[in-house]
């Protein structure tokens, strides 16, 4: 029996420089747009926080020494579900499964703690990964609203 998929009722798209300074803006406009939710300030915390590492793996790992937009879309669907795209058309990981594994790199010459997908997952109740190489990662970040408004 398969589920169907839940409806949208609202979203959001942004497209930005992959510019360090930007990850502060995508945490605001998430945390702006998610407002609508009433989520608890520990709900929007952890989002924000996920949402940060996602967009930083993208500006930094993405696309290292080169430029090129990060995209981002968020959506509510019913049952007060947030659903975060975050998509760069970067390098790409050659092993997404090793590049999620606690304290792995792949900039091991720079100061990098290698916890992105680990602090990804730890707050959100779904993260999913797709990426191929010289072509691009989107990471897709799912998670549940327990605040007062629900849709």
């Amino acid at each position: 029996m398969s589920r169907r998929p839940l409806k949208a009722i609202n979203e959001m798209k942004l497209c930005f420089p992959a510019r360090s300074e930007n990850e502060r803006f995508a945490r605001i406009a998430v945390s702006g747009f998610l407002s609508q939710l009433d989520p608890n300030i520990g709900e929007i915390s952890d989002i924000k926080t996920a949402v940060s590492e996602a967009v930083t793996n993208a500006i930094v790992h993405g696309y290292r020494d080169t430029s090129g937009d990060v995209m981002m879309q968020v959506k509510i669907l019913e049952g007060s579900r947030v659903y975060i795209k975050i998509q760069d058309k970067g390098c790409g990981i050659e092993d997404v499964q090793k590049a999620m594994e606690p304290l792995y790199t792949g900039a091991p010459d720079e100061e990098r703690a290698g916890l992105g997908f680990t602090i990804m997952t730890t707050f959100m109740e779904k993260v999913r990964v797709i990426s191929h190489p010289h072509k691009g990662t989107t990471v897709v970040l799912e998670r549940t609203i327990q605040g007062k408004n629900r849709l």
